[in-house]
């Protein structure tokens, strides 16, 4: 599966990630609509803080309507789904609560969450490399994957 690997020990803080991927997705340059956060140093250091989906799917089995849900290439996407459909993101932001290293993103301007999907575009604008896409073996299926085999196969 792709991820977007982060070496924060080479950025320079520069948000040019958060530009660009504020503007791929919602077509606005505005950092709280990015999938990637960057962080100042803390205190003490000199290293910013960078948060991005590492696709490990927790988000999958809190998701009350299945809108959540790994890709063919092992990219966990939110499906959020047109009027009638069963798997319409409702915007309950469990997700956002749940994500384990708070990956999982909401804009007030926005019903559903969003993530980061490892697009490539903020690897492409990194003036340190700080950002790569990488191929990383799959991890073990969610208990929702895992239950969603059972039952249709």
């Amino acid at each position: 599966m792709k991820v977007l690997s982060v070496q924060a020990e080479l950025c320079t803080g520069c948000h040019l990630c958060e530009e660009t991927c504020a503007e791929t997705w919602f077509h606005v340059r505005d950092r709280e609509k990015a999938a990637i956060r960057v962080y100042d140093p803390a205190p003490g250091t000199d290293t910013y803080r960078i948060v991005v989906c590492s696709q490990c799917g927790e988000c999958i089995d809190i998701c009350q309507t299945v809108a959540i849900a790994r890709n063919a290439v092992g990219v966990v996407r939110i499906d959020p789904g047109r009027s009638g459909e069963d798997r319409l993101c409702m915007g309950c932001l469990a997700c956002v609560a749940f994500c384990p290293i708070g990956a999982m993103r909401h804009h007030p301007d926005e019903l559903a969450p969003f993530k980061c999907v490892a697009c490539g575009k903020c690897v492409k604008v990194c003036p340190s490399g700080a950002l790569r896409i990488e191929e990383q073996p799959e991890p073990g299926r969610s208990q929702t994957e895992m239950w969603a085999e059972r039952v249709m196969s």
